[in-house]
């Protein structure tokens, strides 16, 4: 099936669209750009994708994006987002792993390719509009403005396409294989299955939700408790990262002072009720919403319940850093950011809090150290190349800054802006071989440009 769709959008070309509406769809301010769920999002697709038919040969990138609604969708080239209200509404990780497995299982089976190249006129409509807002956002004009049509378009591509029941059914079942390789309880898709189901009925008529672009069938249903009760009975424990993660989003979705009062509820309830982990994170996600607020007494208070029996995590320790370096305390934030960082080497939020307070105590040649190893650790987080740039510009290194610059641009999709900053730094250079290197980087990106204005071209016409 995948091979016919290929004809017509080879999988080069989907990747190329799809990498095409992320850079734009990163500056739409409902993306999530926090280093916690960019990088637990990242690490549960990848392991759910190390045990996708075929091998797992399409790369997968999960993205977050802060929408209470109970909600995923897959672009082009294998991205897929997952909105913030998906992973609130999950009661373990399991449920989580279920839909991002079935995302996982449209993209590997080419799914989101055939229904772009088969749809009616009236799906490529939508197609054409996105094309349209991705190539004006291109002009480098009303970046912000076209970027955020262009993610709000490019969801909407996900819900024109409206999947075969053949398709969600080939989706199912390699997610549900995919979790149980990747070691998670396969009973959770039928829990979310549940779950989505009733709010489906909930807001019915309302257009919205998972159920209105993946129907939920009698025959999915059956053929998942089926296959489930031919497993042995099992006990998966979600990892720690998913309940702070869950509660620090149950946060950072609320947009107004009601679903705010609603979220911190229901986690007293859960810091009253619960215990052990679900009981910490509840206490973290109150921490980080009075560190939100600026109530750094409160957030002190609730961060240190977070703590009590010797309770410790990346999440904690990177908010840990954060509050005291607002308190004014640099000494407590080095020497927390220290100890953190040695228990944690894996986590970029630890890595971020370590070069935030060094660049606060002025230690910034001894940031931009770290930040290079940072850099080919993690050359795709944004946050680490503007670090670098701003601990280059103090200490004079103006070539270096601005090129650091370029690299954040490039990964924020303001590939213009990207261009603009290697360009002041090639004009700012007198080393032939410096300049030479800024040449290349130029003309590379400007022949992207390109390419991504001939591709975008044709999908609009």
């Amino acid at each position: 099936m995948g091979s016919a769709s290929a004809a017509e959008l080879s999988p080069s070309l989907e990747r190329t669209l799809g990498d095409a509406i992320m850079e734009q769809g990163r500056r739409d301010p409902t993306y999530i750009a926090d280093p916690d769920v960019s990088q637990y999002l990242t690490d549960l697709g990848r392991r759910l994708a190390g045990f996708a038919p075929g091998g797992a040969n399409q790369r997968i990138t999960i993205f977050g994006v802060r929408d209470p609604q109970i909600n995923a969708f897959a672009l082009p080239g294998g991205y897929i987002g997952v909105n913030s209200g998906l992973l609130v509404s999950a009661q373990n990780e399991s449920e989580l792993a279920s839909v991002v497995a079935h995302e996982i299982g449209h993209v590997v089976q080419r799914h989101i390719a055939r229904g772009m190249t088969q749809r009616s006129q009236s799906g490529n409509v939508v197609i054409a509009a996105l094309a349209a807002a991705l190539l004006a956002a291109l002009s480098g004009s009303g970046d912000l403005a076209m970027g955020v049509a262009a993610f709000g378009q490019a969801a909407a591509v996900d819900q024109q396409l409206g999947f075969s029941r053949q398709a969600e059914q080939e989706a199912d079942r390699a997610g549900f294989e995919m979790m149980r390789k990747a070691g998670f309880d396969p009973r959770g898709m039928v829990r979310m299955f549940e779950r989505l189901g009733n709010a489906s009925r909930l807001n019915e008529g309302s257009g919205g939700g998972y159920t209105s672009t993946h129907p939920l069938s009698i025959q999915r249903m059956s053929d998942i408790q089926n296959r489930v009760a031919r497993l042995p009975a099992t006990a998966v424990r979600s990892s720690d990262a998913f309940w702070y993660i869950r509660a620090k989003l149950s946060v950072l979705q609320a947009r107004s002072s009601t679903p705010l009062r609603n979220a911190l509820e229901k986690l007293r309830l859960d810091a009253k009720n619960k215990t052990g982990v679900e009981q910490s994170a509840a206490w973290y996600g109150l921490a980080y919403a009075a560190w939100q607020k600026k109530d750094l007494a409160g957030a002190q208070q609730a961060l240190s319940r977070a703590q009590q029996q010797g309770r410790n995590s990346p999440e904690i320790a990177g908010l840990a850093v954060a509050l005291a370096l607002d308190q004014g305390d640099q000494t407590q934030a080095l020497s927390l950011s220290q100890s953190a960082w040695a228990r944690w080497p894996d986590s970029q939020v630890v890595a971020l809090a370590r070069i935030e307070a060094l660049q606060k105590t002025g230690q910034d040649a001894q940031a931009v150290e770290l930040l290079a190893q940072l850099t080919r650790k993690w050359p795709d987080v944004p946050r680490m190349h503007q670090l670098q740039a701003q601990s280059y510009e103090r200490l004079d290194r103006h070539v270096e800054a601005r090129r650091a610059m370029a690299n954040y641009y490039e990964l924020t999709g303001a590939l213009p802006s990207a261009v603009a900053q290697l360009e002041q730094a090639r004009s700012m250079s007198k080393d032939f071989y410096v300049q030479s290197e800024l040449d290349v980087q130029i003309r590379t990106l400007k022949d992207r440009l390109q390419s991504d204005r001939q591709l975008l071209e044709r999908f609009k016409s």
